[in-house]
């Protein structure tokens, strides 16, 4: 008997069940359940239920229930904020990136500047926002100068830390090919950090998403953070909690497209492939 059972060939063998896609939406629905219950042993309550939310979010998008200044704005918001995190993640990862790449490899560059990025990167965003409203004025130029100064020193701590982390091996094994001191940067350096970098600009957009009710607390007339300190003044709670669900729904989608844009340039590499 036991021969007979060693004797299956592998192939016989059930086939496994992928339950990925199960764990992944277990702790969301325990959440949404736990709210539920919450709100319906407290009906009047200043927490609203999910199903106030969802009315919101479909007013938001379509309108017809509310017919208010937040009807069918849901896609103006979020173009306007999307438009606003994506630019300044540009700009922030355009000056991140070279810096930190310079003060990663250079000691004149490290010993020049990351005193002053280390004494600055502490300062909460939040404590920015006076002194960017007086330098920018009040408007959409604060909020794109906040969002950037948020994603700025994710990328630039990363990309530091990346291109200090390259092994010395490397630069020996591409010396005895005959690779010159002057492209083992191209070569070695760069290739070896890539990375790194692609986490710090994962984080640098999650930062840049964190960062938008913020910036556009800064006197913005449209945008999610506009809409969201809209609702908490008149004290609609559903829409506040909307706005927060819609920001993590695009956060989540930008972190995902920077992951499967780092599997494709980053197949060589172990981390990414």
């Amino acid at each position: 008997m036991n021969e007979a059972v060693e004797a299956l060939p592998p192939d016989s063998a059930s086939p496994r069940i992928d339950v990925t896609p199960l764990l992944r939406i277990i702790v969301p629905v325990v959440l949404l359940l736990l709210w539920w219950i919450g709100t319906a042993l407290n009906p009047g309550g200043l927490i609203p239920s999910p199903q106030d939310v969802g009315t919101a979010l479909w007013d938001l998008a379509f309108g017809g229930i509310y017919d208010d200044a937040f009807s069918k704005m849901l896609l103006p918001d979020l173009i306007a904020s999307a438009g606003r995190v994506y630019g300044a993640f540009i700009l922030a990862a355009a000056l991140a990136l070279p810096l930190g790449m310079l003060i990663g490899r250079l000691r004149i560059v490290k010993e020049l500047l990351e005193p002053t990025f280390q004494v600055l990167r502490p300062i909460p965003v939040t404590a920015w926002l006076p002194l960017s409203m007086i330098m920018f004025g009040i408007g959409p130029k604060s909020a794109f100068f906040l969002v950037a100064l948020g994603a700025f020193y994710p990328i630039l701590v990363n990309t530091v830390f990346a291109v200090r982390s390259v092994e010395p091996r490397l630069f020996e094994a591409a010396q005895m090919l005959g690779v010159s001191p002057a492209r083992l940067f191209p070569k070695v350096v760069l290739p070896a950090s890539l990375p790194g970098m692609f986490t710090g600009l994962r984080l640098g957009l999650g930062f840049a998403w964190v960062v938008i009710v913020v910036g556009e607390m800064t006197g913005v007339q449209i945008g999610l953070g506009a809409m969201i300190m809209d609702a908490r003044q008149l004290s609609r709670t559903e829409i506040v909690i909307a706005g927060m669900a819609i920001i993590g729904v695009a956060g989540f989608l930008s972190d995902y497209a920077v992951v499967l844009l780092g599997r494709r340039l980053l197949a060589w590499s172990p981390q990414h492939g």
